[in-house]
């Protein structure tokens, strides 16, 4: 059986964006450029990912996230190297499921799990995942209760990056209830609440 050999790292930050850029997703998740924030690296690109989105530019109400690609020749000392990856994921859930004691844990599992069955070797990573509980109160309690669970991290990809927003993609369908290979699948209207 022939060895797997990781892909090969961008010779340049325009390199890097261009093969973003490139990348096609699954249907069901809407991927477009959004501007990147500013001052965090001399070069960034940022994503908006979006599962079923029904407006376009519109948070979606089954799942979001937010992936920006940082580059910086100097190789900040968190960083340990020149490139630098954030990614946010969010989704409403059900609030049964939202009360689990691990689902914080399966959050970051699933992100680490997406990276390493696409060979993309990262290190220096961070992040936290929060689960938020909600019930609706005055003229808010027809909406009822309602949970969300939201992953922020942060990672120093080694390689080719297109196999890191591979695993972020995946990562923002997980959260919202749709697992690799459910292309086409219909999704619970009671997956809709979008308290937070």
């Amino acid at each position: 059986m022939a060895e797997h050999r990781p892909p090969a790292a961008p010779t340049s930050f325009e390199q890097a964006a261009e093969a973003v850029r490139a990348m096609e997703f699954r249907e069901d998740l809407t991927v477009r450029e959004i501007p990147a924030p500013q001052g965090l690296a001399p070069s960034a690109l940022a994503i908006a990912g979006d599962v079923r989105a029904e407006a376009e530019g519109e948070d979606s109400p089954y799942g979001t996230g937010r992936l920006v690609l940082l580059h910086d020749p100097d190789e900040p000392a968190p960083w340990n190297g020149p490139w630098r990856i954030v990614c946010f994921a969010q989704a409403p859930l059900e609030p049964e499921i939202g009360t689990d004691p691990l689902l914080a844990d399966v959050a970051w599992a699933w992100l680490t799990d997406a990276l390493q069955s696409r060979h993309a070797g990262f290190h220096s990573a961070s992040g936290t995942a929060t689960k938020t509980l909600s019930k609706g109160f005055g003229t808010l309690a027809d909406e009822g209760d309602g949970a969300q669970i939201e992953l922020r991290a942060s990672w120093s990809p080694e390689g080719a990056i297109a196999p890191h927003v591979e695993a972020w993609a995946e990562l923002v369908c997980m959260l919202a209830g749709l697992p690799p290979g459910s292309e086409g699948i219909a999704m619970l209207d009671s997956r809709r609440t979008t308290r937070g």
